[in-house]
């Protein structure tokens, strides 16, 4: 495998990779709405991205619509990473202003605020109680919730009614 060019810089790739529209989105580019994490230009062009979501359909599309763009300029190694999570807040100031021009009205700036979801009393699976509470809305598949049990002190799942 060919080193990269050693003339690449960082900017270089940063120029094409806000070439680069969300599959979803077309009007705004990968950059702009902040999925690019990290650039390393070197012996391989290293780039790190955050999915919007965990179960993006969209992922190897970008994989590879990145490599396209930059395999010219030499090896390319592109990484999703999922130790930070991405949030609205990683939308550029363009990347919210191509948003409104598209006719998609752009999440506010700041602090994000939780909103409570109504919901009925879930009854707990191990004691019938329905002092629960919603712990997590994610469990470890879409279908399902995290939720606390206060009289036993039992965690336990919920199928999401769809």
């Amino acid at each position: 495998m060919p080193a990269a060019n050693p003339r690449v810089t960082e900017a270089q790739v940063w120029a094409l990779l806000r070439e680069i529209p969300d599959p979803e989105i077309p009007t705004i580019s990968l950059v702009d709405l902040g999925v690019i994490r990290k650039v390393e230009v070197g012996e391989v062009i290293r780039v790190e991205f955050l999915p919007t979501f965990v179960g993006c359909p969209a992922l190897d599309m970008m994989q590879r619509e990145i490599r396209a763009k930059l395999e010219p300029l030499g090896p390319v190694e592109v990484k999703v990473v999922y130790d930070e999570a991405w949030t609205t807040e990683r939308i550029s100031e363009a990347g919210r202003a191509k948003l409104l021009e598209a006719g998609l009205a752009p999440p506010p700036p700041g602090d994000l605020m939780e909103l409570p979801m109504a919901q009925a009393p879930v009854a707990c699976p191990y004691c019938g109680s329905t002092n629960t509470q919603l712990e997590n809305r994610f469990g470890p598949t879409p279908c399902r919730a995290i939720h606390y049990c206060n009289d036993c002190h039992q965690p336990f799942e919920q199928f999401k009614a769809v």
